[in-house]
């Protein structure tokens, strides 16, 4: 829905706690005049406390209550000044696309429709687009369906979201997450009825790939049209048995590009996508982890390396794409200091029987290479240094509070 421009323009960016997929885009489009209306269930998220937050404003929590939050955020998006909305949380892309009747109405989006939205998150239904796609992707079943035991394989959620759209039983209001990966050892048998009841649903079983590196495909699709594309090696996860990258360094990788827009093609994909992949490490092949239709963790590299995807965003919701001028420096490297930590943290903490632990000698000589090569740190920004400050004091609080 085209809206008359007036003397403000604003865009409205949902967030929770973490500034990852949400600080960026702060700054980008507030450093170019445009309002940004920053809404959240929490009181003071530490991206309240940028320069460039232009409205803080309280909206109901997701996990308690979907549709109070999705009815929110369309009686903020129905204000004339809103001309965009940009999705940063799984709850986002749902209520976005779920919804995609009503938000039409009132402002201008780029998602995917609630058909293809749902093919994506059901890593099921992926699979088989992978398959159809021509492009690698690993053996996956359901829980229910496996009787046989004997390979390395991996447990996972089926969504990313468990929410009435996907899963028969929740009522509208209700959703919740799944992040728990379960790693088997050859001939493990798990325990079916403890992993159904933590799951909440039937699960997928997935082969174990062994991968050389990890690699982020990020791109902004036009109904199956690629508008700009992005990539970046994880060098580091928030744990040494992965997870989202800390230490991300930008490549172009032509085999990579071919493989992801190939999926996207065949899902008709339109708006964001963060499409993850491991290179295995016997065949060199891209395979495909997964798909996230939102703004991603790494967002600050990716907009540190040249990819400006806020903006990118807002140029395609508001009728300007074709003036988009997509392009990225390689070799471009980025740091979360929170999530280096969590690395350090993970040594102590997490196990798999597929990969190795790491030394903490070794992995203190590699962070202390890699900040030396790599020195820019997501959020420290000298004419903007609230968001650091505030998220700093917020760690250090919640430490004492443990500890106490």
């Amino acid at each position: 829905m085209a809206k008359s421009r007036g003397t403000k323009e604003s865009v409205l960016i949902p967030t929770g706690l973490g500034p990852s997929r949400t600080y960026p885009t702060i700054r980008s489009l507030g450093r170019r005049g445009i309002n940004t209306i920053v809404a959240s269930e929490h009181d003071s998220p530490p991206v309240f406390a940028s320069r460039h937050c232009g409205e803080r404003l309280s909206v109901p929590a997701p996990d308690t209550d979907l549709v109070g939050y999705k009815n929110a955020l369309l009686g903020l998006a129905s204000r004339p000044d809103v001309r965009t909305v940009i999705p940063a949380r799984e709850e986002d892309a749902y209520v976005f696309s779920r919804y995609k009747d009503e938000f039409d109405e009132v402002v201008d989006m780029v998602v995917p429709s609630f058909e293809v939205l749902r093919r994506s998150q059901d890593r099921l239904q992926l699979a088989d687009a992978a398959e159809k796609a021509g492009v690698p992707v690993p053996e996956t079943r359901l829980l229910s369906d496996v009787d046989d035991w004997d390979p390395e394989l991996i447990i996972k959620s089926r969504y990313n979201l468990l929410a009435d759209g996907y899963i028969d039983g929740y009522d509208p209001k209700e959703s919740s997450k799944v992040k728990s990966i379960k790693h088997l050892s050859p001939g493990e048998c798990p325990d079916i009825d403890a992993v159904l009841d933590e799951m909440k649903h039937d699960p997928i079983v997935q082969e174990y790939i062994k991968s050389s590196d990890e690699y982020m495909f990020a791109g902004l699709y036009d109904h199956g049209e690629p508008l700009a594309t992005f990539q970046h090696r994880q060098v580091r996860g928030d744990s040494y048995v992965g997870g989202g990258g800390v230490y991300r360094k930008s490549v172009y990788i032509e085999e990579l590009e071919e493989v992801a827009d190939k999926l996207l093609r065949q899902l008709d994909w339109h708006g964001l996508a963060c499409v993850e992949y491991m290179r295995d490490a016997d065949t060199g092949e891209f395979v495909l982890t997964e798909i996230n239709p939102r703004m991603w963790q790494s967002l600050p590299a990716t907009v540190h390396a040249g990819a400006d995807f806020p903006y990118y965003y807002w140029q395609a919701a508001t009728g300007e794409k074709h003036r988009i001028e997509p392009s990225y420096d390689i070799d471009s490297g980025s740091h979360s200091l929170r999530g280096e930590l969590g690395y350090v943290l993970s040594l102590f903490r997490d196990e798999s029987p597929h990969v190795e632990r790491p030394g903490l000698g070794a992995t203190a000589r590699e962070l202390f290479a890699s900040f030396c090569d790599d020195p820019y740190l997501d959020y420290t920004h000298a004419d903007d240094l609230g968001l650091f400050v505030s998220g700093a004091n917020r760690m250090l609080r919640n430490r004492l509070r443990s500890s106490g």
